[in-house]
């Protein structure tokens, strides 16, 4: 069983090792030789007049997590279309499969309206 996940084991060692010997690489072979016009913080050409702390508005965090949202509900689509075929050509599942991906866009189009409904996608 274990023999298995030996190759998953051999490609997680080879990454993290190319990863390692590209930042050894950098490290050895690159230049060192920080100046202060290199070291100053930029941003577009001028120096920095506000805290880089201030708070954003909600909205932006609000946008970014309906967005993960729905991109993962499109995720969970296409392996539901990959086998649409498999599905649809089995006479036992087919009723099934068709039913519970109607049941999941269902909740989707449902969260969707909600979101419209409450104003999270209205911008000022």
């Amino acid at each position: 069983m274990l023999e298995n996940y030996f190759p998953v084991l051999i490609f997680i060692l080879v990454g993290i090792a190319v990863g390692g010997v590209m930042l050894l690489a950098g490290r050895i072979l690159g230049r060192h030789n920080p100046e202060p016009e290199k070291l100053s913080p930029y941003e577009c050409g001028f120096e920095a007049f506000e805290d880089a702390r201030i708070k954003f508005d909600v909205r932006y965090y609000l946008i970014a997590i309906l967005f993960i949202l729905f991109d993962i509900e499109v995720a969970f689509l296409i392996p539901w279309a990959s086998i649409l075929k498999e599905i649809a050509g089995n006479e036992s599942i087919r009723l099934f499969g068709f039913f519970e991906m109607l049941v999941f866009l269902g909740v989707l189009i449902v969260g969707y309206i909600y979101v419209r409904k409450r104003g999270a996608l209205d911008w000022e």
